[in-house]
């Protein structure tokens, strides 16, 4: 069943200007009706739920752009369904650690800021 832009919207739960965004990123390709309007089916409900989980686990719209087809849903989450791509991940999950250490001492010196601040 085909909708517009503002049920898709409704049905998952994201708004129209970031289906519009996902959209110019590559990640959302709507049917487009001679007037211009968008056209989703109940697919893109699907994809849209699979860019939300991507982007929730720290993955930027580029990367997401390259592993969201290699994804499948399994009822228990996403699962990685091309062979190379659980390399990738892993590399991802090295930055993402890295990054909460690296905002971890931020923290940690901030502390010792604000402590030395207040005495």
């Amino acid at each position: 069943m085909a909708v517009r832009i503002g049920e898709l919207a409704q049905r998952t739960g994201v708004s129209q200007r970031l289906l519009r965004y996902y959209e110019e990123q590559g990640l959302l390709q709507p049917l487009r009706r001679p007037s211009g309007y968008r056209e989703y089916d109940d697919a893109d409900v699907e994809l849209v739920r699979r860019i939300r989980t991507l982007l929730a686990a720290g993955l930027n719209t580029t990367t997401i752009a390259y592993v969201l087809p290699c994804t499948v849903e399994t009822g228990d989450g996403l699962a990685a369904a091309c062979p190379d791509l659980v390399t990738d991940l892993r590399r991802e999950r090295d930055r993402i650690s890295r990054s909460i250490t690296e905002l971890h001492t931020a923290r940690t010196m901030l502390d010792a800021i604000i402590g030395a601040t207040s005495r």
